[in-house]
Formats: C-alpha cells, sequence, structure tokens
C-alpha cells in the first residue's frame, strides 16, 4: 500500500510511519492506519458515512479512494487526492471510487518529520563547488562533461535511496505518467525488479559508482582525459544491455532509465568529439584504481548496511505487531494480582473521576523515574480528559532532611497552587535535582506539611512488594515486566475504551 503524497502532505517520517503500520497488530487496516497517525501525532477519528452527508465534511479529510489511504482536499467544485501521486476528481468519479470510510484529523506541531540531519544541502553544496571549479578552471567541454556526470550522480543517489523506500520526488515526476499503473509498470518494473546482483548491488548501483567516478575524474581533466574517454566507450554496454532489457525483456520503458542512458550518450559525444591528441599517464591509471576501489567499497558497504536496517525493520514489525497485540497485553498487565491501595487524592493530578487511573511509583532521588514521569506527563497532556496519575513516592521519614523539605514543599506546592504548577515543580525537580529550586516555587521559606498520607502512601507500596523504582499501576495491576514502559503509549487508547479494566 503506497501513499507517499499523504506522508509527504502531513510531513511525517515515512520510513517511521511504515514502520509503525507495519508493526500495527490490524495492520493492513483502517484502525491501523488511524492509530499509525495518531501515534505520530495526528490526532484522528475515523467514521463510516455515507456520501449523501460528505458535503458537510471540512475542506481536509482522509478517505479510501481506489483502495488506498488518500488524503482528499475540496477545490472548488473538485477534489485534490494525494496518496501515491496527486491528482484531481470531480465528486461523482471520487463517490464512485471511495468507501464510505472517512478520517477526519489534525494536524499538530509533533507531525513535523524531525530528521536529524538533511544531508542534501551539503550534497547540493559539493556539487556547486565541483560545477564552479570546473566552469572556472577547465575548458568549457570539460566543464559540460563533469555537470553531466553530476546529473548522473544526482539521479543515481535517488534511485538507490529509493531502493530502500525512500520517496524520490524527481523519480516520481520523471516517471509519474498519466496513471499510477503505468508508474508502475515503467519505472518500479525496471527499477526495483531489476534482476542483476553483483555482490549484492544491482544494476542502478554500479550506475551511482560509474557517474561519482567520473565525476571525481573530472577534477583532475585534461591529465584524466585519456581514462574518461575509454569508460564513455565502456558505457555503450550499459546502454545496450539498459535498452535490450526495457525493450524485449520488460517490454516497458522506463524514463528515469532514458534520461541516464541520455547523459551517457552526450559524455561519450562530448568525449569522440573533444577529448582528442590524448596520452596515457600511469599516474592517472594509479588515481582511477585507488578512486574507483573506494567508490565501489563505500557504495557496497552502505548497500549492505541499508539492506541489514531493511531487513531487521522487517522482522521487527513482524515482532511487534505480535507484541503490540492488545489481548495479549491485556492478558499479560491481568495475569499480576491486582493491588488495591487505598483511596487517596495525595499527589494525583488529570480527571480525577476518569476510568483509567495510573499510578507510578517512584522515587525523587531515581536516576531512572526521570524518563518515567516526562512519559505519565506526555500522557496527561495528550489525553486530559481520559485519565489521572497519581504520583506515590517512596517517602520514609528518617535522617535525610532535605528529602523531607522537598516533599514538604512538593506538598505544599500541590495543596496551594494549580495543578499545572506542582506538575511543573516535579518536571523541574527532575531536570535540576536542586532542592532550592523547588523550595523556591514553595514561596522561599521552609514548609512544614503533614507528610502522614504520603508515608501511608509509601508503606503501602512496600507491602506491595514496589520497593524498585519506577514502576506503573494501571487500575491497580502492575505494568508487565516483558513490556518496555513506552509501549504504554501504544495501549493507552484501547485501556481508555476497555471497560473490563
Amino acid at each position: 500500500m503506497i501513499f507517499d503524497k499523504l506522508i509527504n502532505y502531513l510531513k511525517l517520517d515515512k520510513q517511521e510511519f511504515i514502520f509503525q503500520f507495519n508493526s500495527h497488530p490490524n495492520y493492513p487496516s483502517a484502525l491501523a492506519f488511524s492509530d499509525t497517525l495518531n501515534f505520530m501525532g495526528i490526532k484522528n477519528d475515523a467514521y463510516e458515512l455515507d456520501k449523501e452527508y460528505w458535503d458537510e465534511l471540512p475542506e481536509e479529510f482522509i478517505a479510501i479512494v481506489e483502495n488506498s489511504f488518500s488524503l482528499v482536499k475540496k477545490s472548488g467544485g473538485s477534489y485534490s487526492v494525494y496518496s501515491e501521486k496527486a491528482k484531481t476528481l470531480n465528486k461523482e468519479e471520487l463517490y464512485k471510487n471511495s468507501s464510505d470510510f472517512v478520517l477526519l484529523f489534525e494536524k499538530t506541531e509533533a507531525a513535523e518529520n524531525k530528521l536529524a540531519f538533511n544531508f542534501k544541502p551539503v550534497l547540493y553544496l559539493i556539487f556547486a563547488v565541483i560545477a564552479v571549479y570546473s566552469f572556472v578552471s577547465l575548458q568549457i567541454y570539460e566543464a559540460l562533461f563533469n555537470l553531466l556526470s553530476l546529473v548522473g550522480v544526482y539521479i543515481s543517489m535517488e534511485i538507490f535511496n529509493q531502493k530502500f523506500g525512500n520517496t524520490s520526488a524527481v523519480i516520481g515526476s520523471i516517471c509519474g505518467g498519466v496513471s499510477v499503473v503505468q508508474t508502475a509498470n515503467s519505472c518500479d518494473k525496471i527499477i526495483k525488479q531489476d534482476k542483476t546482483s553483483i555482490m549484492g548491488l544491482k544494476f542502478s548501483d554500479f550506475s551511482l559508482i560509474y557517474f561519482v567516478g567520473l565525476a571525481a575524474l573530472g577534477l583532475f581533466l585534461p591529465a584524466t582525459a585519456y581514462i574518461i574517454k575509454g569508460f564513455t566507450f565502456v558505457s555503450i554496454l550499459a546502454i545496450g544491455y539498459s535498452l535490450y532489457i526495457q525493450a524485449f525483456a520488460e517490454k516497458t520503458f522506463c524514463r528515469i532509465c532514458l534520461l541516464i542512458i541520455s547523459v551517457l550518450a552526450a559524455q561519450l559525444i562530448i568525449s569522440i568529439v573533444f577529448f582528442q591528441n590524448l596520452s596515457f599517464s600511469l599516474g592517472a591509471l594509479l588515481l582511477t584504481v585507488i578512486l574507483w576501489a573506494l567508490i565501489f567499497s563505500a557504495v557496497l558497504y552502505f548497500n549492505n548496511l541499508l539492506e541489514e536496517k531493511e531487513s531487521l525493520q522487517k522482522s521487527n514489525a513482524k515482532n511487534l505487531r505480535f507484541k503490540r497485540n492488545y489481548d495479549l497485553f491485556k492478558s499479560q498487565l491481568q495475569a499480576n494480582d491486582k493491588i488495591a491501595f487505598q483511596d487517596t487524592e495525595t499527589f494525583l493530578v488529570g480527571k480525577r473521576d476518569s476510568k483509567l487511573r495510573i499510578s507510578i511509583v517512584s522515587n525523587p532521588y531515581c536516576g531512572f523515574c526521570k524518563d518515567a514521569h516526562k512519559l505519565m506527563e506526555d500522557l496527561l497532556e495528550k489525553y486530559p480528559n481520559d485519565l489521572s496519575v497519581q504520583m506515590r513516592f517512596n517517602y520514609i521519614p528518617g535522617n535525610h532532611e532535605k528529602y523531607t523539605q522537598l516533599i514538604s514543599d512538593l506538598t505544599y506546592i500541590y495543596n496551594n497552587r494549580p495543578e499545572k504548577d506542582f506538575l511543573k515543580a516535579v518536571e523541574l525537580w527532575f531536570e535540576t535535582k536542586d532542592e532550592n529550586k523547588i523550595n523556591g516555587i514553595s514561596g522561599g521559606v521552609p514548609t512544614s506539611e503533614n507528610l502522614n498520607p504520603l508515608i501511608e502512601m509509601a508503606k503501602e507500596n512496600t507491602n506491595a512488594g514496589l520497593s524498585f523504582t519506577p514502576v506503573f499501576i494501571i487500575n491497580g495491576y502492575q505494568f508487565p515486566d516483558k513490556y518496555d514502559r513506552e509501549d504504554i503509549k501504544f495501549f493507552i487508547d484501547e485501556l481508555i475504551d476497555d471497560e473490563d479494566i
């Protein structure tokens, strides 16, 4: 199932979305799609809605058009549909090719694609430096040859990236014919089903090696002209092989392949016409061998690395699909004996009468508790009307005066300030571990609150065997050890709706 345009429009990380979608227990259902959007910050609600009510829908919604999840945007009397590609349909065409499923969504900042680093600006900078150097220092025909090499590098890199699931706007615009069917029968059929395999590298991978090598050798023109000309003559074999595969084996022509062939042909013409009176250089040959060995090794390394990553992702997706099955999680949750805590509102935040009540047993001086509290704060922020959270600190009175003062200050803030101030104080504590800052929030003077409710709560924790922190308790059931704490995010919607829990 492909919905590149939809993912791009929502500014989602495609690889992360596909991984989370594929690993959902109900993949590839509408529920899996909806839950994945929720997980990635796109709040949504799904409906089965008769077409007669579609005129009342907002300007943007998601529907299943031609058996694919698609973003639908109203535009006057027509509809723009984004799925694998963008297209425009009138109302009759949309209604005819759509199911009654609609999904209304709300974009949030969390939905933005937060890639750690974008390498494309660096790549463009390198291309610019090579181009400027070529036109300043070389003959015009040599500069044009290098420019064609850069075009080949760019297209080959786009093909290389697309092989591992990354969307290429360039390839999509070149190969995107009149219909989705044509696209699948041309570029996808030639590129993705390439049967060539030499040390795991496809024919398209050697295109990348070839053009990167030529771009590097082109910087040393005219000293490397003899060897470059030889490579352009060898490219005739690649041109012939590619045309044979397209015309006779697959019986369809790939536009992106024809573009690469055009680049190879142009370079061949330049080398025949302009690279004259050449002399062989042993140094140039040695440079060529070293460069080609390094480039081949680099492409082979990254190809194997990305293939291994892709294989692991597919395997993990299958494992997680099983692990994220809610019925399995529920059975593991209820396998533990239910813990009966006294009904107290000490350090209770969120919607107090909610059906879902999560307790976090922790210690302010516990190094692992910071992330657990942050997770709970995120859940409270996302589901403010659906759950409550109780912070059950393991406080035992003794000689630890700083601990006693900290708990007293937090109790004062909880009793006398708005809930958001208490949550900010807890967050500040785990960020700084500075008792003075918490005391400053409480008023800047030592507090002496009644800590008996906290002492009783700590005794309950101890009697239940909850000495090691942090621990999550969901409506009296201890969070299963077989799951990571972060996994609660995948089950929170089902937990909220589950009357049994």
